[in-house]
């Protein structure tokens, strides 16, 4: 009976405090938690503090080069400080093993297409010694009391949570090995965790889910494990195929829009023909409430909803409602206006070309503003009642739209619900709760339950935008060597309003005087030059605040990169060094050496190539991270006049060669998939995709019309190189391809042409390829020539 006891409560027989002994390198505390099944966490504290990245180190000078100072962001970068602040709560996020076998983890993170489920069961699979297949990952609801662990953003998803799902998953599998001692009365030692089953040495097996309950605890106990040693891993660092492949295949996927609550029907908002204009009348208000399946009209702060029976319904009498609307935050504004702006606002370069000494490049850039737009529009399902909220949502900050909800609708933080749902694309969008809020305020106005939908035209004109910047570099250089570079990189505001996971840094990045420090709090700990350029500073200015903007698959650095690294060609050219050797020589360190000489070996740097065609070739370093991306382009003229209906041609890449170390990939092939994404934004970022302001709206509204990156532009030729590990625990990879491929586009496009862009996207001052939609009804009518463009 007392043995029985044991092997139910194996707490008892727990391994004796540590005492004096210091943990190890892999060695952590964890936490055993009182649940009716075996139920684990991190521990927080100092032990976790050792498995976030470790702060970098001066970068060593080449022989013969100017050394430059470590930048903010090698020192401590937003990755580090986001992966910091998650620490503190990470005992709070819990694996639970069921009797069935199933390891089950809520992930309080965002699954918008970047494949992080499956990434994280294979984390936990790996150190519980469990099939990948047999841990279920969802997401979880809004934790207020996660505080800072709750943000997907920064690339930081795996790197943050890596150890503490490691140290948790250990706990499971330690406690489980104990549990089947006791049950067997043979030592630890002597048993052995494989794919869910424990086997003694005399061959007898108990599974899991037979020592799930013997497994658990009456009370909360702390225990002491070591993790894996990298070697010994036969899941992290394999290709898995991602597990919800065939939901999404097959249309199995829940999404927002998939969510069904009783009684929630379609609705759709009649939105303003400038950037946040107000309704000051509706002159037709009964007339649309008539209307077939419609059900009820309502003013918002946003625009005028309507819900109807169906989708269709609510288009119709979206079209069909007749507005005053008072003017908006950007009225007549243009992309010339916007421009002026920014060089009246960009901050003075120090150092000057001194002719006899020193020669200098010194150019501006300009960054269009474009589209957040991601393929799925903004959505949520929201239902308000007297006293209590729910709502459902792809969210990347639910704390901040549970927080903010609750402030909106006058309820306490308690009484009100946020589900995260999985989400068909974000790019930073998601960090914002728009359609969330949105949602709420229109459910609140109704008392009834909504499904609200942006339709396309709304995402691309009063969506989330990638600002509009420039960037003015000016680097000066003698006797082969740079001696200075300065960049002013200055911006249309960027709106930070998400903080950085609740409610406090969010309404700080508000204030007037705060956003701008935010702002460039942002710009240091993500912005750092790769090369020994003498004296470099970086330094970022803000102005107008009047539009709808935030991340984009990154915030500062695809259009930093891309000036930088054709300054870096620029150089090259003036001294005559190939491209190449001038960045070799310069680089800071050895892995971002390593990147480049693998693209270049790949792609044949420097192979012969026809008139008009070239290659081009840039680096970036990011979040522990490093990238190198070669492009090829074909800029002459039978290609760039080809012909495509409804489309814009211009300049085709036909052939890119990706290398990448994050450190220690997890899953390469999902790995491979972000850099592929990320290469296809750089493309769109530099030749097709940006938007044109003009009377304070922007002209562009559908994917006809907004050119990201089509088959026809897409390049025939893409190889990706997943580097030998170079580390034992990840670094960011979500955003870092962006830069790299939109720099080394525009590099290869300069060497093409014979003259370096300097207006993003290239086709951007072209005359417009398209007649732009009318703002006023704010939502196109349906097409009904559809057939017709298919090619």
């Amino acid at each position: 009976m007392a043995a029985q006891d044991r092997a139910s409560h194996p707490e008892q027989e727990a391994e004796p405090p540590l005492g004096g002994r210091a943990l190890g390198r892999r060695r952590f505390l964890g936490y055993v938690l009182a649940a009716p099944t075996l139920t684990v966490a991190a521990r927080i504290g100092a032990d976790a503090l050792a498995a976030t990245p470790a702060v970098a180190a001066a970068p060593a000078a080449a022989p013969a080069v100017v050394p430059s100072l470590p930048g903010p962001a090698e020192i401590l970068d937003l990755n580090d400080l986001l992966t910091a602040a998650a620490l503190p709560t990470a005992n709070l996020i819990t694996i639970r093993l069921d009797p069935d076998g199933t390891a089950h983890f809520a992930l309080p993170r965002a699954e918008v297409g970047q494949g992080i489920t499956t990434s994280t069961a294979m984390i936990v699979a790996e150190e519980l010694d469990l099939p990948v297949e047999r841990v279920r990952v969802t997401l979880a609801d809004a934790r207020p009391e996660l505080l800072f662990n709750q943000l997907t953003g920064g690339s930081n998803t795996t790197v943050s949570t890596f150890t503490p799902i490691r140290v948790a998953a250990a706990v499971a599998r330690d406690r489980l090995l104990r549990a089947a001692a006791l049950e067997l009365g043979e030592a630890v030692s002597t048993l052995t965790a494989k794919a869910g089953v424990i086997t003694s040495a005399a061959g007898v097996r108990l599974t899991y889910g037979e020592l799930a309950v013997k497994a658990a605890a009456l009370t909360d106990g702390q225990v002491a494990v070591t993790l894996k040693d990298p070697d010994d891993f036969t899941v992290i660092g394999t290709s898995q195929r991602r597990l919800d492949a065939l939901a999404a295949v097959t249309g199995r996927k829940t999404f927002a829009m998939d969510v069904r609550v009783p009684d929630a029907l379609p609705t759709m908002v009649c939105r303003p023909p400038t950037i946040n204009g107000t309704v000051r009348s509706v002159d037709n208000l009964a007339e649309v409430a008539a209307m077939p399946g419609i059900t009820d009209v309502a003013t918002v702060s946003t625009g005028v909803a309507v819900r109807g029976r169906t989708f269709g319904q609510c288009i119709d009498a979206v079209r069909a409602l007749k507005v005053t609307w008072g003017p908006g935050t950007a009225e007549g504004a243009s992309d010339a206006t916007v421009l002026e702006k920014l060089r009246r606002a960009e901050l003075p370069l120090v150092v000057p070309p001194l002719d006899l000494l020193t020669k200098a490049v010194d150019v501006r850039f300009t960054f269009h503003f474009a589209s957040n737009g991601a393929l799925e529009t903004n959505c949520a399902v929201a239902d308000v009642r007297p006293g209590s909220a729910e709502i459902w949502a792809s969210l990347k900050s639910p704390i901040v739209a549970q927080e903010k909800i609750a402030l909106q609708l006058g309820l306490p933080v308690s009484a009100v619900k946020v589900h995260v749902t999985e989400g068909g694309g974000s790019f930073g969008r998601k960090l914002f709760h728009d359609a969330a809020g949105e949602a709420a305020e229109i459910s609140q106005a109704m008392g009834k339950p909504v499904r609200l939908m942006w339709h396309r035209t709304d995402d691309f004109r009063q969506g989330r935008t990638h600002p509009m910047s420039t960037s003015r570099v000016r680097a000066t250089y003698a006797l082969g060597e740079v001696l200075t570079y300065e960049q002013r990189h200055t911006s249309v505001a960027t709106d930070f309003g998400h903080g950085v996971g609740e409610i406090i840094t969010s309404e700080a990045a508000k204030l007037p005087v705060a956003n701008l420090t935010f702002s460039e709090t942002m710009f240091q700990l993500t912005q750092s030059s790769p090369y020994h350029f003498g004296v470099t500073t970086q330094l970022l200015s803000e102005v107008d605040h009047g539009f709808n903007t935030g991340s984009m698959r990154n915030i500062y650095s695809p259009n930093v990169r891309t000036a930088q690294e054709l300054v870096v060609d620029a150089l090259a050219a003036r001294m005559g060094r190939d491209p190449l050797a001038f960045r070799r020589r310069f680089l800071k360190d050895e892995r971002t050496r390593a990147v480049l000489d693998k693209v270049a070996e790949v792609g044949r740097w420097g192979r012969q190539m026809e008139p008009g065609t070239a290659q081009g070739i840039a680096v970036h370093p990011e979040y522990h991270s490093v990238v190198a991306v070669l492009a090829e382009i074909d800029c002459r003229p039978a290609t760039t006049g080809r012909k495509v209906p409804d489309a814009c041609t211009g300049p085709r890449v036909t052939k890119v060669v990706c290398a990448v170390d994050v450190g220690l990939a997890v899953n390469p092939r999902g790995l491979e998939a972000q850099m592929m994404g990320g290469i296809s934004d750089g493309i769109a970022l530099t030749l097709t995709s940006g938007l044109h302001l003009k009377d304070g709206h922007f002209l562009e509204s559908s994917w006809d019309n907004y050119f990201y990156t089509r088959q026809w532009n897409t390049p025939p030729e893409l190889e990706i190189v997943v580097m030998p590990s170079t580390g034992d625990k990840p670094g960011g990879a979500g955003e870092l391809a962006v830069a790299a491929a939109a720099a080394a586009v525009a590099c290869a496009y300069g060497r093409a042409t014979g003259t370096m862009p300097t207006t993003f996207p290239v086709n951007h001052t072209a005359p417009l390829t398209f007649t732009p939609l009318p703002t006023v009804p704010p939502i196109p009518a349906a097409p009904t020539d559809g057939r017709d463009r298919v090619l």
